[in-house]
């Protein structure tokens, strides 16, 4: 459903609300927080190898969006103005590309565990996202070494060849971000579910450890 907002063409969060409804899956869920340099793609991929769950990174729902759909053409619309893509758009896409998942069997969600990285990045996101997602745990990924995160984070932006992204400003601007308005999506949830993880280490030794929470060994 769409409303009129000036000359942008916008999904309300009524009408997702109205439409899950109807459609609505409860998906199990884990979620994957902590700083930028925590490593949580790393370990979203590594999860997502397994059978039983299946990664979704919210970086690689917008790197694969179809600019030709209705929803890329919102998007495009925004970023033209540089305007902030609203929230209820990106849940609405992230609900877009699961529910495709589905409809293909990539995903099964009598079966299968979403690892969601990247999503939800503040607290309306998770507010919105509640009506779709059963969380079963989320593991933050904390790392006290500043300099190793920093690090980690030049190191991934020159191979990924995103120069931009290598500069000590950017990375502390992210930071700031992170703490601002993604932190505080964990006070949204019970804390019974969140697991704090040592993300210094190796990826096989984080891995292993979240392993270990998920199977009560």
């Amino acid at each position: 459903m769409t409303t009129s907002n000036g000359n942008l063409t916008r999904v309300s969060v009524t009408g997702i609300k109205e439409m899950s409804a109807v459609s609505a899956k409860n998906y199990r869920s884990i979620l994957l927080f902590g700083a930028p340099g925590s490593g949580k793609g790393t370990m979203g991929k590594a999860l997502g190898a397994i059978p039983g769950f299946v990664h979704c990174a919210c970086g690689d729902v917008f790197r694969n969006l179809d600019l030709t759909s209705p929803l890329g053409k919102t998007f495009i619309e925004y970023s033209a103005k540089g305007l902030l893509v609203p929230d209820d758009y990106t849940i609405a896409l992230w609900k877009e590309t699961v529910d495709g998942w589905v409809a293909t069997r990539t995903l099964l969600p009598e079966r299968d565990v979403l690892v969601l990285d990247g999503i939800p990045r503040n607290l309306e996101q998770a507010r919105i996202l509640d009506q779709f997602i059963q969380v079963e745990k989320i593991f933050y990924l904390v790392c006290s070494d500043e300099d190793l995160m920093i690090e980690r984070l030049r190191r991934r932006a020159l191979k990924e060849n995103r120069w931009d992204d290598a500069s000590d400003e950017v990375i502390r601007r992210r930071w700031a971000v992170y703490e601002e308005e993604t932190r505080p999506v964990l006070d949204f949830y019970p804390s019974g579910v969140v697991q704090q993880v040592d993300a210094i280490g190796t990826p096989v030794q984080v891995l292993h450890t979240i392993l270990g929470h998920l199977t009560g060994a």
